[in-house]
């Protein structure tokens, strides 16, 4: 398995996996996440993949995409309350069905981990929805830790 950043030519592969990890929150909140869509275009796929501060990973077995990071670099500076400081953000991370189980999504972390140490980060952060908890353990497996958590009502 081969970890490296996205190219253009990975975007139809990224656009399926992104219809994989849009199910798995449609089927947890169908009252907050539409089906048969996409949390990005063509379009904006092709600008995050040209954008240093939006880096994205795909895990490949030759020109396979197994698994994908989208991440995102956050710098705080100058805040009132809160600490100068680099972080980065995963604002998407999927492994793909017919895969997991395997060990890529732990390999595309430790990847991610790295590179965010070798650019100076402070930490990554990322969202987990309460509806996955999946996802909430296999990133606890990590050593990652609840930091601040969302509360809701509907009404």
């Amino acid at each position: 398995m081969e970890i490296r950043k996205a190219e253009l030519r990975d975007i139809p592969q990224l656009d399926r996996l992104l219809g994989q990890v849009l199910m798995v929150h449609h089927n947890g909140r169908p009252d907050l996440f539409k089906a048969d869509c996409r949390k990005y275009t063509s379009e904006e796929l092709t600008m995050l993949l040209g954008n240093e501060n939006r880096p994205v990973f795909g895990a490949f077995e030759g020109e396979e995409l197994l698994g994908y990071a989208f991440c995102m670099l956050e710098e705080f500076s100058g805040h009132n309350i809160q600490t100068d400081r680099k972080a980065l953000y995963i604002d998407d991370i999927c492994v793909d069905e017919a895969h997991r189980g395997a060990h890529v999504g732990s390999a595309l972390y430790e990847y991610v981990k790295d590179y965010a140490r070798q650019i100076g980060c402070y930490h990554i952060t990322l969202n987990v929805w309460s509806c996955n908890p999946g996802a909430m353990a296999f990133y606890e497996s990590l050593g990652m830790q609840p930091y601040k958590v969302g509360m809701e009502e509907i009404l």
